[in-house]
């Protein structure tokens, strides 16, 4: 039985598994499934700065490298991601920058174009990808793309997040779309930490 195709949906849902409280997990950080719940692909954390997404059979799609300003105020500093796939081939990045830094991530696709996931105001539980920013001023850009973040979980605070993406968007501009929706995670909900997402 062949695999799903992972780019091939126009809707994902990429979340944090259940997990009990009570015990230690040691599962995936994210899963990526289609809307009915069939899996398609594993987040794994290797180290809190390199991160790598597979296909259930193994295979790797994306590695992520999460690369932050060090220092004492790190938390303030920009965030850049650099996608490779399995032959470490750059095939994309994303980056984010100012105090609240899920408010808008900047993309570049493999064949090099440039897109925006953006969130209006801090209190959207919506970011829409757009190819120029839907705050500069100009007529509403063409929604390419929505994220809508949910917690599944109140008592974890486990997250997820159904991904809708339009046919403009070819295979390596949605698997840019979706490793950038693992980086709004990494962003709102740092690996290791408690905190309240952003």
């Amino acid at each position: 039985m062949t695999e799903p195709d992972l780019f091939a949906p126009e809707a994902v849902v990429v979340g944090q598994p259940k997990r009990s409280k009570w015990r230690t997990y040691r599962g995936p950080a994210l899963a990526v499934s289609t809307v009915e719940g069939t899996p398609l692909a594993e987040v794994t954390d290797i180290d809190h700065t390199h991160f790598v997404l597979a296909r259930t059979s193994g295979e790797v799609v994306v590695r992520i490298e999460k690369r932050s300003w060090i220092g004492p105020f790190q938390q303030f500093g920009p965030v850049r991601f650099r996608f490779t796939d399995g032959a470490d081939r750059e095939i994309g990045a994303a980056g984010a920058r100012g105090l609240i830094k899920s408010l808008q991530l900047s993309l570049r696709t493999e064949p090099g174009r440039q897109l925006l996931l953006t969130r209006l105001n801090p209190a959207s539980v919506e970011w829409r990808l757009t190819e120029t920013d839907p705050g500069s001023g100009g007529p509403p850009p063409e929604i390419l793309g929505r994220v809508t973040v949910s917690t599944v979980d109140p008592w974890i605070g486990l997250q997820q997040y159904d991904v809708e993406m339009t046919p403009r968007l070819d295979a390596s501009e949605r698997r840019t779309f979706v490793a950038s929706v693992v980086c709004l995670h990494l962003i709102r909900r740092p690996p290791g930490e408690g905190s309240a997402p952003a």
